[in-house]
């Protein structure tokens, strides 16, 4: 999100290493702080593998490769509308994990009834409901995507595995969650998942060399979005310097972001691909107030030298040019860099 104006596999051995969240399809859409083996918390720690492969043949079937472990995942005590992340988390979280036998349009509407949500928003979830025996889903991040008194734009970042017929496959998308709140609380209004278009044929060098730096840490949906051809390579080059110094995490850079600044007519840098979102500096997320302020501070002004003349994040920085740094509600729990090129 600017204040001015989310599937692609991730590479093999190198991004698909989150573990997913199949406690949805079982019942347990809820979000917790525990670390299953292998998998990835949303806030604490490094992935480190998927799924496995299956034992070598010794003459008798093998058994079909696990669907990976995961982790439910948890705000932090410092988040500035903890109930519509758990609200938008939890729904994404039902509806893109199940367990074998439980697939398909009307037993996902059953586990969005189960949360006292509408059924109809099954209808919106596009890649985050495949054809698929089982699936586990893990979400990564869930960041503003815009925060006002009684509306949200929450951005559920997730990756997905999905067993067809014995054979397991890694994906995963962001999709903008729109809620809105009442006297009984917050209820989702609509789902918006990522659209991050087809791979082009040919890169820039500088997006290439962004995909394959294991200092820049992607979701499949910034993934897809590089792969498109479709992110300024302003974009790429600042993530280049700033992974020469951090190793940063990144949420969101051109699809499944709301389109305009929240609550205005304003076109965000994000869809026009303009802009990236960074949710962990160096395996501190933004948003834990257990991270240093001064490494927050020092990555917005890395960011600034850049390049970048609109960086956004929770601590509010003074010099720069005119606006070119700012803090709100909606980016206490990332830093925002966007491009005018």
């Amino acid at each position: 999100m600017t204040r001015t104006p989310p599937p692609a596999a991730p590479p093999p051995g190198r991004r698909a290493v989150l573990a997913a969240l199949t406690g949805a399809a079982l019942g347990a859409a809820g979000c917790t702080g525990r670390t299953a083996p292998g998998a990835h918390p949303s806030r604490t720690t490094t992935p480190t593998h998927a799924s496995q492969e299956p034992p070598a043949g010794t003459g008798s079937p093998s058994p079909s490769p696990a669907l990976p472990r995961t982790t439910p995942w948890r705000p932090t005590s410092a988040e500035v509308q903890p109930a519509a992340k758990l609200r938008a988390v939890r729904l994404v979280e039902a509806i893109g994990a199940w367990a074998a036998g439980q697939g398909g349009a009307a037993a996902a509407r059953a586990r969005v009834a189960a949360l006292g949500l509408p059924t109809a928003l099954v209808g919106q979830a596009g890649p985050l409901l495949p054809t698929a025996d089982q699936t586990a889903l893990q979400v990564v991040d869930a960041q503003y995507g815009g925060i006002l008194s009684r509306s949200a734009s929450v951005l559920v970042v997730c990756r997905q595995w999905t067993r067809r017929a014995g054979t397991v496959s890694a994906g995963g998308t962001t999709v903008d969650v729109r809620l809105s709140r009442s006297a009984s609380g917050w209820t989702v209004d609509a789902l918006h998942p990522a659209q991050p278009g087809p791979a082009a044929r040919f890169l820039a060098p500088d997006v290439r060399s962004v995909l394959s730096d294991d200092r820049i840490v992607l979701p499949p949906a910034a993934v897809a979005d590089l792969r498109s051809g479709r992110v300024h390579t302003s974009v790429a080059r600042a993530m280049l310097g700033l992974a020469r110094t951090y190793r940063l995490e990144v949420s969101v850079v051109r699809s499944g972001h709301p389109l305009d600044v929240f609550g205005t007519s304003r076109p965000s840098d994000h869809p026009r691909g303009r802009a990236f979102d960074v949710w962990r500096i160096d395996g501190h997320a933004v948003v834990d107030p257990a991270t240093s302020r001064g490494l927050i501070e020092r990555f917005m002004r890395d960011a600034a030298a850049a390049g970048s003349y609109n960086v956004g994040g929770p601590v509010l920085l003074s010099g720069g040019s005119a606006g070119q740094f700012f803090s709100d509600a909606t980016h206490h729990d990332h830093v925002h860099i966007g491009f005018r090129t």
